[in-house]
């Protein structure tokens, strides 16, 4: 049965492009045979917060740097992140660990600044269909990590994506955090069966946030696992140095302890699927 792509977008499509799309940033690829793992702080907090993170995920085997500079938070009283002084710490964490990094762009005026510290550009949940903003970012020479939406359906989130696409910018990421249902156990209701749909109608690659999806660390691992098995070409964790401590979403952040187990579960299980976890 022929899968349908009338909705999809034209440049975002299987039929515009048969085979999939690989993107590779200084030494990590997202989508093809190797798998990637986003990990780090919610927020960075202090530089020696993001340094510390820097290091734990990279020796646990995380291929990309993430830590958000600014932060859209639901209570205008929540922690709003350090903005450019963030960036600073954020980058210079990546450089001591070679690790790429990313981060959230909120506004389409700060895209220049953002790009200037970071390696990928993240568009939150919030700012999905910011169109203003996604114009920009496809724009913008940095590939684009593009969160679903909180409510979005499968169809908005693709054509937001075409709208990345069809302002220059062929580098997009899609990721899976769940979206808002009914049920109130988990943060967020985490999709997994975007997972296969995105693979028929897309040729983009995808990966899948249990963070956020669930807002709790116990959840973290074997919703990570399941997504993999599903066909995601990565994971995007937040992992905090001391979770208790965290300022922003300690609840979901895993411990360097828990970080490891979960890489240590995703090697076994990528060489169950034929993919590998490449070493920064």
């Amino acid at each position: 049965m022929a899968v349908e792509t009338a909705w999809v977008g034209r440049l975002v499509s299987r039929e515009h492009k048969r085979e999939d799309t690989v993107i590779s940033v200084g030494k990590a690829t997202i989508g093809g045979p190797h798998l990637t793992v986003i990990a780090g702080p919610c927020a960075v907090e202090s530089r020696e917060q993001v340094l510390n993170a820097a290091r734990l995920v990279k020796a646990s085997g995380a291929t990309i740097l993430r830590g958000g500079a600014f932060k859209p938070r639901t209570s205008p009283y929540s922690f709003q992140g350090l903005g450019k002084e963030g960036l600073a710490y954020l980058a210079e964490a990546g450089q001591k660990t070679g690790l790429p990094v990313v981060s959230e762009v909120i506004e389409a005026g700060d895209v220049p600044l953002v790009s200037q510290y970071v390696d990928i550009l993240q568009i939150g949940s919030r700012n999905m269909q910011n169109y203003a903003l996604l114009r920009r970012v496809g724009k913008s020479s940095r590939p684009v990590l593009l969160k679903r939406g909180l409510a979005a359906t499968m169809e908005e989130w693709l054509l937001a994506a075409e709208y990345i696409m069809d302002a220059g910018n062929p580098a997009v990421i899609l990721c899976e955090r769940g979206i808002r249902t009914y049920e109130t156990a988990t943060r967020n209701t985490l999709d997994l069966g975007a997972v296969p749909v995105v693979k028929a109608l897309s040729h983009l690659p995808i990966i899948v946030d249990p963070s956020h999806a669930t807002g709790n660390s116990a959840y973290v691992l074997p919703l990570a696992k399941a997504a993999l098995g599903a066909g995601a070409d990565g994971l995007m964790v937040e992992v905090h140095p001391c979770p208790r401590q965290a300022l922003c979403d300690g609840d979901q952040s895993l411990s360097p302890e828990e970080f490891k187990e979960l890489m240590d579960q995703v090697r076994r299980l990528s060489g169950a699927l034929g993919r590998g976890v490449v070493k920064p």
